[in-house]
């Protein structure tokens, strides 16, 4: 798979459609499926598993590397990692059935675990 440019603004995905609040991103990044699933448990766990948690991006981009020190030629490396290209303005994580206090809290906590900076959303 092409590696692809981190630039531009997100057209879709910006809005809050299922939930109440959310995740926004404000900076391109390759957000790895382990990031995600750490936003996952990170959320899941302070809200007592109570409402649902709705994940927005799903890593569909395989990223390789060859084994360290191996000689020129041969080949592309083997599968690594998957990760999704994120833009700035996607919604990453909604949650819906949660009491404002503790969505706005679980969402604060989870925005620690992104490599990027990121804004939480409130749907009105």
């Amino acid at each position: 798979m092409h590696r692809g440019r981190l630039k531009g603004k997100a057209c879709r995905n910006i809005k809050l459609n299922q939930g109440s609040f959310g995740l926004q991103a404000l900076e391109p990044v390759w957000l790895t499926s382990r990031q995600i699933e750490a936003i996952r448990k990170t959320i899941s766990r302070y809200t007592k598993r109570s409402g649902k948690l709705i994940i927005k991006v799903y890593p569909d981009k395989s990223v390789t590397a060859r084994a360290e020190e191996s000689r020129m030629g041969s080949g592309k490396g083997g599968v690594k990692y998957w990760v999704v290209s994120i833009q700035p303005g996607t919604i990453l994580f909604e949650v819906k059935d949660v009491p404002k206090d503790i969505a706005l809290e679980a969402l604060r906590i989870a925005s620690y675990k992104l490599p990027i900076r990121s804004k939480i959303l409130i749907k009105d």
